[in-house]
């Protein structure tokens, strides 16, 4: 008994010397259990738990050499910017399922004015729970000031604190074994796999899930600053794979029945801003929510599988994956940090057939650093609200839609008289999460009838975040058939072609979603839909995520073109299946002519694919089977996963390097 006592009081007297330091080891890994918890979901696995524990025991270890009121000001800082790690990961995974980047400071300012989108869809009371940690530290330190080893320093002016070098040293010794030990247990779990998705850190939620929060964004700071500092790291092996994949490529022209048939001929880009597939062709009490896109599908050629690629960069990778059929940048957003490369684009495709080509957007110039980007990419002009619109209707975050048409159908007209041809881009705004201030959708309502015979109105899904959204839809497709009603007005819509999508879906949580389908209110008086989803799971969630994309013209309604497409699509597929429709051929695009290929493969930025007959889901690697019937063996997995990752690395090459100019002209070109 005497001697567990006596090493009780050696424990409990090692603790009581180095409280601050246990303290901030037992917090910070009970934060990263719960931001686990709430996003990736494996709050209990050992394989996160330990390598963040290694990496606290290192911070831990530096934390030593300080003297004892140092030291808490050391660890308050790293308690501090650990919950602020927890924080801000919490808040963007809700909105975008996937976790920040030291890369996106410089995006930062694009949450001006979208404060009121934050605060009603984003924020939630777990996000800050997180914080604290820094508060106990707080007390800690005012209770050691507190203390009778402060208060004698004090009094005594001591400048410096006597430490026991041998003990010093014999704990420092432990802790690095004990750091050391933990990591080779560490990797002796983890698969080659886990650790090349370490190395790569473009799927971030298999490395939060296999590595931890703090590692994971330990991990993309040393990633951002080595992508910033020495960008000759992999300039090599990045040209001879960017080299390697095109001298490959067939690329000879091939033809199919849709080639040439848009030759000459305008193409208005409608990029509808959240606008998410399951949208279309759905009923509340038999009446349609959509029925400007409805009949735009049934006329023209409406892709029903068709997937946004964005990463963090939202609305702006969707315009440049559109423009370039390259994938966004697996490190911070192309608009903000790769603008100024050489890239190949349809824009300056048609610039060689003497096309005019101008985008347009009722937001701030600077917003996503559009009017620099837009003249790398090729457009000629860009009108924007602060020189080019009257804000004369003000709906949710700007100017509205229907408002922002009208004026800039006047300027297409001028275009039109100046121009043989032009190529441009319509960029809504008002469909833009918070959902909100949007005209009133009056039949999203369940009528009853009581028992004396009178009907009752009862609101469907009102005061929700779904529900707003599905107003706001319904305001957004009024929009754009008022933009269709003005074209014809003015004659703009005999020699055009108008190409509409959806820019990425609505960032709805799963749990807001699932409440559309949930059987309490899912009846056929009042929703009418051939699309019932009995149980909204991971996967539904992540298949349900696909958008609209139509090409319509009036010259292809009621002929052989006019078509459904069911083929799985990607963003990256619409380039170069735009360019075969008006007779010009890129050289670099990544995608596929959607009429030219058979069993298209759609990859996302995350690692994850899917194909006509599975979903891969590469953080979990697990997959659902969309086509039953279909035998779907090791085999073929492993060859997409390979293919999403080469596609994945090509891309990111051609960025990075801007490789398309070293290619083009023969000389290594590295931009900063």
């Amino acid at each position: 008994m005497d001697k567990i006592k006596k090493v009780l009081d050696i424990i409990i007297k090692h603790v009581k010397n180095n409280v601050i330091i246990y303290v901030f080891i037992i917090t910070s890994l009970l934060n990263s259990v719960l931001i686990r918890y709430y996003t990736v979901g494996n709050a209990l696995s050992i394989k996160p738990f330990l390598t963040d524990l290694s990496f606290l025991l290192i911070i831990s270890f530096i934390g030593h050499f300080f003297k004892r009121n140092g030291q808490f000001k050391y660890f308050l800082i790293f308690g501090l910017l650990n919950s602020l790690i927890c924080v801000i990961n919490s808040i963007y995974y809700s909105n975008y399922i996937s976790f920040s980047s030291v890369s996106l400071i410089k995006t930062a300012t694009e949450l001006r004015g979208y404060t009121n989108a934050i605060l009603e869809n984003i924020l939630e009371f777990k996000d800050f729970i997180y914080l604290y940690q820094p508060f106990i530290i707080c007390f800690l330190y005012v209770q050691y000031r507190k203390s009778d080893e402060y208060l004698s320093l004090k009094e005594t002016k001591k400048i410096k604190v006597k430490k026991d070098r041998k003990a010093l040293k014999k704990y420092i010794v432990k802790n690095i074994v004990s750091g050391f030990i933990i990591i080779l247990l560490l990797f002796s779990m983890i698969s080659f796999n886990g650790i090349k998705r370490l190395k790569q850190q473009w799927n971030r939620n298999s490395i939060v899930r296999d590595f931890g929060i703090y590692v994971y964004q330990a991990n993309d700071l040393l990633s951002s600053i080595k992508t910033k500092v020495n960008s000759m790291i992999g300039y090599d092996e990045a040209y001879k794979r960017f080299r390697d994949y095109y001298e490959k490529a067939d690329n000879t022209k091939k033809t199919n029945e849709y080639t040439d048939i848009f030759k000459g001929k305008n193409v208005i880009v409608i990029h509808g801003e959240s606008i998410q597939g399951f949208t279309m062709n759905l009923k509340f009490n038999d009446k349609e929510l959509t029925p400007n896109l409805n009949k735009m599908a049934k006329e023209g050629i409406y892709f029903s599988n068709y997937y946004a690629e964005e990463s963090v960069g939202n609305s702006s990778d969707t315009e440049f994956t559109s423009l370039t059929s390259l994938l966004p940048s697996s490190s911070g957003t192309v608009f903000m940090n790769y603008f100024n490369r050489d890239y190949e684009t349809i824009l300056k495709l048609l610039k060689e057939k003497n096309y005019y080509s101008f985008s347009m957007h009722a937001n701030n110039g600077s917003a996503w650093n559009r009017q620099v980007t837009y003249n790398y990419l090729g457009y000629d002009d860009f009108y924007c609200y602060t020189k080019d619109y009257e804000m004369d209707e003000i709906i949710g975050l700007g100017l509205s839609d229907k408002s922002f048409f009208r004026q800039s159908v006047e300027k297409i007209e001028e275009i039109n008289k100046a121009h043989n041809n032009f190529y441009g881009t319509l960029v809504m705004l008002t469909n833009h999460t918070p959902f909100s201030d949007t005209a009133s959708f009056d039949y999203l309502v369940d009528i009853k009838t009581t028992n004396d015979g009178d009907e009752e109105i009862i609101p469907f899904l009102e005061d929700t975040k779904v529900g707003n959204y599905l107003k706001s839809v319904n305001y957004a497709d009024s929009a754009i058939g008022y933009l269709l009603e003005l074209l014809e007005e003015k004659g703009l819509l005999d020699n055009t072609v108008i190409v509409l999508y959806g820019d990425h879906d609505a960032k709805l949580k799963k749990s807001e979603l699932s409440k559309l389908y949930d059987s309490e209110y899912y009846n056929d008086v009042l929703i009418n839909s051939s699309d019932r989803i009995d149980i909204f799971d991971d996967f539904t969630y992540e298949i349900n995520r696909k958008v609209p994309f139509i090409i319509w013209s009036k010259d292809i309604v009621d002929t052989k073109y006019n078509k459904q497409v069911d083929e799985v699509m990607g963003m990256i597929d619409m380039m170069p299946t735009l360019a075969n429709m008006l007779g010009v051929k890129p050289k670099y695009a990544l995608g596929h002519d959607i009429f030219s290929t058979k069993d298209n493969v759609v990859v996302f930025p995350s690692g994850n694919w899917m194909t006509n007959k599975l979903y891969y889901n590469a953080s979990k690697n697990t997959f659902k089977q969309l086509d039953i019937d279909a035998e779907v063996e090791m085999d073929y997995i492993e060859y997409y996963n390979n293919y999403a990752e080469e596609l994945i690395k090509i891309s990111n090459a051609i960025i990075t390097y801007d490789l398309i100019k070293a290619y083009e002209t023969g000389e290594e070109t590295l931009v900063p």
